[in-house]
């Protein structure tokens, strides 16, 4: 095997380099045609000469993001439906990849490969990257003899979670700038603005209004124990941090979040629907009905929704149905339960999954708009209110005093 550069076009019309290993000229232009791209030039070279030409093709260094590895799956699903050997699966999709630290561990993943290890143990040893829900699949795909259709479900599946986090930041942004700045403009005037003022209205004692004496005294307190509350402030955080990584603090906490007003519902739904669709592409890839119910469950990122999950794997061991033992768990919506009943009555427990997820999915979108569209309101209103309350606060001894020189 030879090590050759190449320089080739994308579909996009965007030129990229990088580098193969082939037999032969000709059977290096092959293996890049199949990923889409058009040669427009290759050569022989040694392969530290190679390696120096993948890391000049300007790839992206640092942290991995959800995004890379949602496109290395996409990218190792089509190569491997087209056809391709897995190990040269993944020497392609590390060529490709945009990010050098992806190219590192698909480099890695392809030396275990060809000493004889699943891709799915390889990739395992790279757990930062590739959690356990990801490796358990691929491994259930190796298993049946579908490699590839599993993969492009993960990767539809890994494709949904970035689409719906840019969305949620993307809903999030206006509303977190307008609470920053609210915040801003409190604490501007409580430090700084309403102290100077106090001093304008001593001379009146006990005269001053009842709105202006407790602005006085909310801004008292706030510059002569700043420092306290800032410390005790600190200390919460730290403690709240240490407690929420306990067992009983994370279950605590995940149960609060979900029963927050208005939020929580949206929440609550998108829980269920990541817990569906992880179960779905589990069940979908073979993988044990026991294992993937705890891996659904885990990556579902709830701690409530992971012991339910556990409940009904051990109600499942015993003989029961899925859809029986859901019911019973309590935390399951009537919604899920009902169609895990028809996928285990019609042998098709993965396509309900995915109807399920999709349904709710479509339900946390217009929630997450309606939140956001609330959300401005509210603290618009909030904002407006308070310096409301200031103005008056301070207008109102004015007032009382131009009436005393009348």
């Amino acid at each position: 095997m030879a090590t050759w550069a190449y320089t080739a076009l994308e579909p996009t019309g965007k030129k990229r380099t990088g580098i193969v290993d082939a037999a032969d000229r000709d059977s290096a232009i092959a293996s890049i045609a199949v990923t889409g791209r058009f040669v427009v030039e290759i050569r022989e070279e040694s392969a530290a000469k190679g390696r120096a030409a993948a890391q000049a093709s300007g790839k992206r260094g640092g942290a991995v993001n959800k995004s890379d590895i949602a496109m290395f799956t996409r990218r190792m699903a089509d190569l491997a439906s087209a056809g391709l050997p897995l190990d040269r699966v993944l020497q392609v999709v590390g060529e490709q990849s945009e990010s050098a630290t992806l190219s590192e561990v698909a480099e890695k993943a392809l030396a275990d490969v060809r000493t004889g290890i699943p891709v799915s143990a390889a990739l395992s040893k790279h757990p930062r990257y590739f959690n356990q829900v990801f490796t358990e699949t691929l491994r259930a795909g190796e298993a049946s003899g579908q490699f590839g259709q599993v993969a492009t479900r993960l990767a539809d599946f890994q494709e949904m979670e970035v689409a719906r986090r840019s969305q949620v930041i993307a809903a999030l942004i206006y509303p977190t700038v307008l609470l920053c700045t609210a915040v801003f403009v409190i604490i501007f005037l409580l430090t700084f603005v309403v102290p100077k003022l106090s001093d304008v209205f001593k001379d009146l004692g006990n005269d001053l209004p009842t709105t202006t004496k407790i602005l006085f005294a909310v801004t008292g307190f706030l510059t002569h124990f700043g420092i306290e509350i800032i410390i005790g402030l600190v200390v919460f955080i730290v403690f709240m941090r240490i407690y929420l990584r306990t067992e009983p603090g994370a279950i605590a906490r995940d149960r609060f979040i979900v029963r927050l007003p208005l939020v929580g519902k949206v929440v609550y739904k998108a829980v269920v629907a990541r817990f569906a669709r992880v179960l779905g592409t589990l069940v979908y890839g073979g993988v044990p009905i026991l294992d993937a119910l705890e891996l659904a469950g885990l990556a579902s990122g709830n701690r409530v929704f992971l012991d339910r999950s556990k409940f009904v794997g051990q109600e499942v061991r015993e003989g029961r149905p899925i859809a029986e033992a859901m019911r019973d768990a309590g935390e399951f919506p009537p919604v899920l339960t009902h169609m895990v009943a028809i996928g285990e009555e019609t042998g098709d427990l993965p396509k309900m999954l995915n109807r399920v997820s999709d349904s709710l999915d479509f339900e946390v979108e217009n929630g997450m708009r309606r939140l956001t569209a609330l959300v401005e309101p509210i603290i618009v209103l909030a904002m407006g209110f308070f310096v409301g309350f200031v103005v008056l606060s301070v207008l109102l001894p004015i007032f009382a005093a131009n009436d005393l020189v009348k």
